[in-house]
């Protein structure tokens, strides 16, 4: 049975979210505080965090940094706030996905069963002989979820790493953001087109000796991305 933490200080949510958690077949913990929440994640092990942005003792921002540091565990933020700067700042701390409130229950146990059931699939195949990926000092270990460029290791967030290899798998196709967002995160985009452009952009960062003039992710504008070869 998967473990969840929520981390909401509005409890009426809290345990709404909690009940159709439960409902689904999830065993799920409540923390009401930012700062409890942290200690709870540094404690005991979680299959996925969903953290509410505006929370006492520490943000949502904040812990969710706290937790990338330290875990690829999958994380969902919950917020009031729309602005799409808020997303696009979450999404660039490693959250996996960012739900705007007020949302239905069953769409927020949706996208839980479809981050926790790609994340199970990823982590699950570790028996085999390591698959790597190399291409121009570009490393990406496949089984042990690694990357290396020119041998210095990078660390990655779940979803970077998923998103690097899809394109390096498939070398000079163009994809749409839409494509990217149906393939990685197994759902359909329904506007959360800012997810693809933080997460390439933090791939860059990583991988690319000079982000202005990218040597492997090539934007093609106004249709999507495209890994070089």
């Amino acid at each position: 049975m998967s473990k969840i933490l929520i981390v909401e200080d509005e409890e009426s949510i809290a345990e709404l979210e909690k009940d159709y958690l439960e409902l689904s077949g999830f065993e799920v913990e409540i923390e009401n505080r930012g700062d409890t929440g942290l200690e709870r994640v540094m404690k005991e092990d979680f299959d996925l965090y969903i953290l509410d942005l505006m929370l006492p003792g520490m943000d949502g921002f904040e812990l969710c940094k706290k937790i990338r540091q330290e875990k690829n565990t999958p994380i969902l933020m919950v917020s009031a706030k729309k602005d799409d700067i808020d997303k696009i700042h979450g999404l660039g701390l490693g959250a996996d996905d960012y739900i705007t409130k007020p949302f239905s229950p069953s769409e927020l146990v949706a996208r839980v069963k479809a981050h926790l059931s790609r994340y199970e699939r990823l982590i699950g195949s570790n028996a085999q002989q390591n698959e790597v990926i190399e291409i121009r000092g570009l490393k990406i270990d496949k089984t042990a979820r690694r990357v290396f460029i020119h041998g210095e290791e990078k660390k990655f967030t779940t979803k970077e790493f998923d998103l690097l290899t899809f394109l390096a798998q498939n070398p000079n196709r163009v994809f749409t953001k839409e494509e990217l967002f149906s393939n990685i995160w197994d759902m359909e985009s329904i506007g959360d087109i800012a997810t693809v452009t933080v997460h390439i952009k933090k791939i860059r960062e990583k991988i690319e000796t000079d982000t202005s003039k990218p040597q492997y992710i090539e934007t093609i504008w106004g249709v999507g991305y495209r890994f070089k070869m």
